[in-house]
């Protein structure tokens, strides 16, 4: 693709999702399958309304089937799948209509409350509708009357899934055909948040009233060796605490707690729900000014103002002995801004150090652990 956007001033280039491959390579195999003739590229709408013309790979056609394949682009964006092979295979059927259904390498749902219910192929709304569509358009234009089965795989499937959350999923033996617009926009903050959103929906389906959410690994660590609890129980939010809760709310869950390293979770307390670097970095003077409000000194908040890590702070409030009432504070702030955000969910918070262990919790976090061991 020859497409760029502009992001954190740099240039960067779109790509195109798994769904866009697998509908282009449809269309061509179709187009090959019923016309007996070779063809090496295909062009192919997106729903984004940008038009692709994309290169066709390992063609194979004999009477009954013809089989090709187009590479994912991921452009800039760091994606495990890009350069894949992603393959479609069209038959004849004698049922009329168009079957499309996932071969080897894309992955089979297991669990409900995904896009597709548990024992389909993991090959999402949008691609499916494009692929019917390109498919249907090919039929128009050779004026074929019959059904075809359309069968989507990606020999690289298997051993990619292990990179991607779809075992935390449920979903097993491959990769997702994946994009709503059919193009990829190179670090998509909305991506990620779709992921956490489709995770927090299966929790929900699953008959999950109370969710434990952790920023990422070291909160998994921490559920895993202090809490006893399988990290897999936990749906990992990122930077995106914020749309988290929301999304919990919007789901109808009861409880939410919420396990992070305080490096994090302090930014909470500042207001801050996407807590990324790039959209600043307050912690230390969240912890200086909680610090000051429960008797820290002077030079001992000028000096944690110096600081670059939470752990060199916390030593601070020790040395001065105001550590307990400032953790105490701080936690107060994250459980009322948390409930402001989670609009009347009920929220806790558990806050930990690697150096440190187990910081500070909220009123409520006990009793919200309690409930998701039950669950």
């Amino acid at each position: 693709m020859k497409e760029y956007i502009e992001k954190g001033g740099r240039r960067l280039r779109l790509g195109y999702t798994t769904g866009s491959c697998a509908a282009a390579a449809a269309k061509a195999a179709a187009w090959m399958l019923l016309t007996g003739r070779r063809k090496d590229t295909v062009a192919l709408q997106t729903p984004k309304g940008i038009c692709l013309n994309l290169k066709v790979e390992n063609i194979t056609i004999t009477k009954d089937v013809a089989c090709c394949a187009v590479a994912k682009d991921s452009g800039d964006d760091p994606d495990v799948t890009n350069g894949t092979l992603i393959f479609a295979a069209v038959s004849r059927n004698d049922e009329a209509g168009i079957v499309i259904d996932g071969g080897p390498g894309i992955g089979r749902v297991t669990k409900a409350g995904l896009d597709q219910p548990p024992g389909a192929a993991a090959i999402n709304s949008v691609p499916r509708q494009m692929i019917l569509e390109n498919v249907q358009e090919v039929c128009r234009i050779t004026d074929y009357k019959g059904g075809l089965s359309v069968v989507i795989s990606a020999p690289e499937g298997e051993a990619l899934a292990a990179k991607t959350f779809n075992p935390r999923l449920g979903i097993q033996g491959g990769i997702s055909i994946l994009g709503t617009t059919g193009i990829v926009e190179p670090m998509s903050e909305k991506a990620l948040v779709d992921t956490i959103y489709v995770e927090l929906k299966q929790r929900r389906a699953a008959g999950s009233s109370y969710v434990l959410l952790t920023p990422g690994n070291y909160g998994a660590a921490f559920i895993k060796d202090t809490l006893g609890i399988d990290p897999e129980t936990a749906v990992m939010t990122s930077n995106f605490i914020g749309d988290a809760l929301e999304i919990c709310n919007q789901l109808g869950f009861e409880g939410i707690l919420l396990v992070g390293h305080i490096g994090k979770l302090v930014k909470l307390a500042g207001g801050m729900f996407n807590t990324h670097s790039q959209y600043g970095d307050c912690r230390m003077d969240i912890l200086a000014a909680q610090a000051a409000a429960c008797g820290l000194s002077s030079a001992g908040t000028a000096r944690v103002l110096e600081c670059v890590s939470c752990d060199d702070a916390l030593r601070i409030l020790k040395e001065e002995s105001v550590d307990e009432k400032t953790l105490q504070r701080l936690t107060k702030r994250i459980d009322a801004l948390m409930g402001l955000r989670a609009q009347g969910v009920k929220t806790g918070a558990l806050l930990f150090s690697k150096v440190y262990g187990l910081l500070g919790e909220t009123e409520s976090a006990q009793a919200l652990l309690q409930k998701i061991r039950e669950e």
